[in-house]
């Protein structure tokens, strides 16, 4: 966890940092690496555990962010949608997780973008 400035958190599931809701006064916070945190809590959760974990965590990050007009929550996860299908159970729990994960956090933001190769495409 660090700070680009002290309006800005920097969250990253990468880095393995928790991505729960702490108490930030800044204006923006990042939560990247979202793939990552859910590719651990497949090694050992269920896919409607981890899809309830996140409705958890995302529902506490977007009353965060109603809670003043400048706050922003912004969240990163690379698409593992791509390709063959795993043929290790884990690895098909990690990518279903992550395409059920993505879809309830669409369902609830406000701008959705996919960018491809530094393209950004506005989604909603």
């Amino acid at each position: 966890m660090y700070g680009l400035e002290n309006d800005v958190l920097w969250l990253s599931g990468y880095r393995q940092e928790q991505p729960e809701l702490i108490d930030f006064q800044g204006r923006t916070v990042v939560l990247q690496g979202l793939d990552a945190w859910i590719q651990q809590d497949a090694e050992k959760m269920d896919s409607d555990s981890i899809r309830k974990k996140w409705k958890e965590i995302m529902a506490d990050w977007r009353i965060w962010e109603n809670d003043r007009d400048e706050h922003c929550c912004i969240v990163i996860g690379s698409d593992i949608s791509k390709g063959i299908v795993p043929m290790e159970a884990r690895d098909r729990r990690w990518r279903d997780a992550c395409g059920w994960v993505y879809q309830d956090l669409a369902s609830i933001s406000k701008r959705v973008d996919i960018i491809w190769y530094g393209i950004n495409q506005r989604i909603k």
